[in-house]
């Protein structure tokens, strides 16, 4: 019987702390949240490098402008850790009728102040509000990648956007860490969400939706379940062997965004 009863405080320990190691690694995932998601340390850049400044509040959000002076506008939303300005070459090749915004968020590049959702989306918008002053008679679309694709479905859910593509996009952001720690509550202990299929749910512009075969970063199930949830079909570009950062290298993505864009 005592054999027994210390047997059984044995197991009871291990597992008291096997539920406060689990505890513990959920408790350094939501107060660590912040730092997994953004990575701005790989995007600096000096602020006299950039020709477009937008005020924000008491902040100021600076990036490129591409083909200055065209009736259209073209809105570019990177990827997480993504130097947008190494699209400058290629987007004014690709869109030489359309004047293309790369602007950094908040704490990106040489824009001021800290990521954070809530201040990136209202950001996306008055970047949105700006362009549209700057040209009021012009179509704009709007390209979003990775993280980018989040701020671009709130874009397309609160302005009018008649053509939105999204670049390896996700369903949410809750739903990508989830699948990546699936032992995890992510969907509950997750702030920042990004919920793209929720946003998009309404959505009556045309989608272009680039998808990698071999994405790690944003698994193609992810992918899929935004595409399944929009409520018209969008235009799908496959790239099967791509993964989530080198898919562009593939002459037929700049193709496709000209494509969609013409």
């Amino acid at each position: 019987m005592a054999e027994r009863r210390r047997a059984w405080s044995v197991a009871a320990g291990v597992a008291l702390l096997l539920v406060l190691g689990y505890a513990a690694i959920a408790a350094l995932l939501y107060t660590r949240q912040h730092a997994l998601i953004y990575h701005p340390d790989y995007t600096r850049v000096a602020a006299a490098d950039t020709d477009f400044e937008l005020p924000v509040g008491h902040l100021r959000l600076r990036g490129w402008q591409v083909n200055p002076g065209q009736r259209d506008a073209l809105l570019y939303f990177g990827g997480n850790a993504e130097r947008i300005e190494a699209w400058r070459g290629p987007f004014a090749d690709w869109f030489p009728t359309r004047t293309v915004y790369l602007v950094a968020y908040r704490g990106y590049g040489a824009s001021d102040g800290e990521p954070g959702q809530d201040a990136i989306l209202a950001d996306a918008l008055a970047l949105y509000d700006e362009v549209r002053r700057r040209h009021p008679d012009g179509d704009i679309g709007v390209v979003g990648r990775s993280l980018g694709s989040g701020v671009a479905a709130h874009v397309a859910a609160h302005r009018p956007v008649a053509r939105l593509a999204l670049v390896t996009p996700f369903d949410g952001l809750a739903e990508v860490g989830q699948a990546h720690y699936p032992w995890l509550p992510v969907r509950w202990l997750m702030r920042d969400r990004y919920p793209s299929a929720k946003l998009l749910l309404d959505y009556r512009g045309r989608v272009l939706v680039l998808r990698a075969g071999q994405d790690r970063v944003v698994p193609p199930a992810n992918t899929d379940r935004l595409l399944h949830a929009l409520p018209q079909p969008a235009q799908v570009v496959e790239f099967p062997q791509a993964g989530h950062n080198d898919l562009s290298d593939d002459p037929r993505y700049g193709a496709a965004l000209v494509d969609f864009m013409r």
